[in-house]
């Protein structure tokens, strides 16, 4: 008989990049949440403690999902062939900031915030996977409206927007250096720019 978290690997697995919410898990798994807590601490302690799993089980936003081990993150970069050491411009990084900030937002929204055009900088922050176009803004035209990704949250280790540091933490530093947005979580916007 197949265990159940053989199940929940093999149901994570499938799921793919988008994952699976909690609610879906216990559905699916048929067992209540305390259980499955119970299944997922272990399988996170089992793929944590190994040195050689080159996957982790994350949560974010109420979902599970498998994804790559930092530490295969080279191999994975190969594998996708995708020109990550090209870096990040400064409008892509203060782009990302705002979206991450005032989301949903369009990008005519974000124009007038930087007073710039910004859609150069924003194709290449879909393109990277950090932000993506979810629905229109109910206004004349019906404009895209432009949310950060699952990746995001990912990528600077946070599990939801809720993580992001306080605007008013950086408006007390106004006369201090300049301060990294996402430096609170040890993942800053150099580590994009650097391809890392």
């Amino acid at each position: 008989m197949v265990s159940k978290q053989a199940n929940l690997e093999a149901l994570l697995y499938a799921a793919g990049d988008n994952g699976l919410e909690e609610q879906n898990l216990i559905e699916l798994l048929k067992m209540d949440e305390k259980e499955l807590t119970v299944i997922i601490n272990k399988l996170q302690k089992n793929l944590s403690t190994d040195p050689d799993a080159g996957i982790q089980l994350i949560h974010i936003a109420h979902s599970y999902k498998l994804t790559t081990s930092p530490q295969t993150a080279k191999i994975i970069e190969k594998y996708f062939q995708k020109d990550l050491t090209k870096n990040l411009s400064q409008s892509a990084l203060e782009i990302l900031s705002i979206v991450a900030y005032r989301q949903p937002i369009t990008r005519v929204e974000i124009d007038d915030i930087r007073g710039v055009n910004s859609s150069g900088a924003l194709q290449t922050l879909i393109w990277r996977g950090l932000i993506k176009p979810d629905g229109k803004k109910d206004a004349p035209g019906h404009p895209k409206l432009y949310v950060t990704t699952d990746y995001f949250l990912q990528y600077f280790g946070y599990q939801s927007l809720a993580d992001l540091p306080l605007i008013e933490d950086f408006e007390d530093n106004a006369d201090n250096e300049e301060v990294d947005l996402f430096e609170s979580k040890g993942k800053m916007d150099k580590q994009i720019q650097e391809g890392k």
